[in-house]
């Protein structure tokens, strides 16, 4: 999972981060107004924290940016300033949880399972797709309801594929996705070539359909229809 922490409070970051990173979600830093709004415009997120009061601007009008950019991705408002009015007033903006500082991590990472199950996954535990049913949680796939062994960046993969079936998936938003802001490290983008013949591979092997189709020079694509 890709999440996006809005927030100021330096060792609030690292907590956080820290805690996220433990289930292998990859968590972006925004330290303020302006460096949130540019990475809303760059990347997706599958889940965006968010804090109300931020050096140069205020979360509120990052809501109405967020909603109107990427109308998919999960809002959680983390804020100190715990009145009734901002609470209100996010999530009319389009937030779609609120949770007041202080709070426990446990509670805020339920919270974002929660929330991705309910865009996502129908509110579901799992994700089932034909012959492929996904236990995000427990990071844990099965093929014809046998369990098969994939490496942390091919389970990513095969979850994102899934949730932007048939779509045109380029090779950077890949990298972006799976690396976050480490993905300026790499100089060329072969090393995910190996990762997606590796999942596409053990699926086939699991007598799944090849449902991964590569597209030269631009990507990939999850086909469900021929």
């Amino acid at each position: 999972m890709k999440i996006l922490l809005i927030e100021d409070e330096i060792e609030m970051q690292k907590s956080i981060q820290q805690y996220l990173s433990v289930d292998k979600n990859i968590v972006e830093i925004a330290n303020d107004y302006d460096s949130a709004e540019e990475k809303i415009k760059i990347y997706e997120y599958d889940c965006i924290l968010l804090d109300i009061t931020l050096p140069k601007g205020s979360g509120l009008d990052l809501i109405k940016s967020i909603k109107k950019k990427r109308p998919k991705t999960g809002i959680i408002i983390i804020s100190a300033k715990n009145s009734f009015d901002d609470k209100i007033h996010g999530l009319d903006l389009g937030a779609d949880d609120y949770l007041p500082k202080p709070f426990y991590l446990p509670e805020l990472n339920a919270r974002i399972k929660a929330l991705l199950r309910r865009n996502n996954f129908d509110g579901d535990n799992s994700i089932r797709f034909n012959e492929i049913e996904i236990f995000p949680e427990e990071r844990k796939v099965l093929v014809h309801n046998k369990p098969i062994k994939l490496t942390s960046k091919e389970f990513d993969l095969l979850v994102y594929f899934i949730t932007n079936k048939d779509r045109v998936i380029q090779k950077n938003a890949l990298i972006e996705h799976l690396w976050g802001d480490n993905s300026d490290q790499f100089d060329n983008f072969d090393f995910i070539y190996n990762h997606v013949k590796n999942l596409r591979k053990k699926l086939v092997e699991s007598k799944c359909e090849d449902y991964i189709q590569s597209l030269y020079g631009i990507g990939y694509t999850f086909k469900t229809e021929s």
